[in-house]
């Protein structure tokens, strides 16, 4: 059950973090090529090209903040019906219905209610991991400010820390979700 639980983890965190990264990536260039095309189109030269690079990056931080939410809510979708290790997630269509079936296409607008209990799932995770942290840092670091290590990319790779115990705890918070074998 282990195995299952981490190759679902390991597909789950190639699809997120390429996801994401794709998204913030192509947004960015749009918005760098929009405000060097609003600027009047210098000649490109390496002062031009490092302030581009400067633009880009400022901008990839700020959206991929955006991309990161549509990466997870997209990557929910391909965590069901795939069968890894001998077991699957599945997804049901009622909870209280006794005739409850199995979605065998799931679709986005299947996902609502899973992706709310598993986002709040993600983000408890993510504050417990915070709080371990914090204290680490605190007990074994001589740095001043608690929060100089926090960015970006410290959040993400605590989001995809806390998807690997999300999966396991899905189905026992969401009854929508079962763990089946194929």
């Amino acid at each position: 059950m282990s195995k299952f639980y981490l190759l679902l983890w390991l597909k789950w965190i190639f699809r997120v973090t390429v996801c994401s990264v794709v998204l913030a990536s192509i947004f960015s260039f749009v918005v760098t090529g929009f405000i060097y095309v609003h600027q009047g189109m210098q000649t490109l030269d390496k002062e031009v090209y490092i302030a581009l690079f400067n633009i880009f990056k400022f901008w990839f931080s700020i959206l991929w903040n955006f991309t990161i939410l549509v990466a997870l809510f997209r990557s929910l979708k391909y965590i069901f019906n795939a069968c890894h290790d001998g077991y699957k997630l599945l997804l049901n269509t009622c909870v209280k219905n006794e005739n409850s079936e199995v979605i065998d296409f799931v679709g986005y607008g299947d996902l609502i209610k899973v992706w709310r209990k598993w986002l709040m799932l993600i983000i408890w995770i993510v504050g417990i991991q915070m709080i371990l942290a914090v204290i680490f840092f605190m007990l074994f670091t001589s740095m001043s400010n608690i929060f100089d290590w926090f960015n970006i990319y410290v959040l993400f790779a605590f989001v995809l820390v806390a998807g690997y115990f999300s999966f396991i705890l899905l189905s026992v918070r969401c009854k929508l979700v079962k763990v089946k074998r194929c």
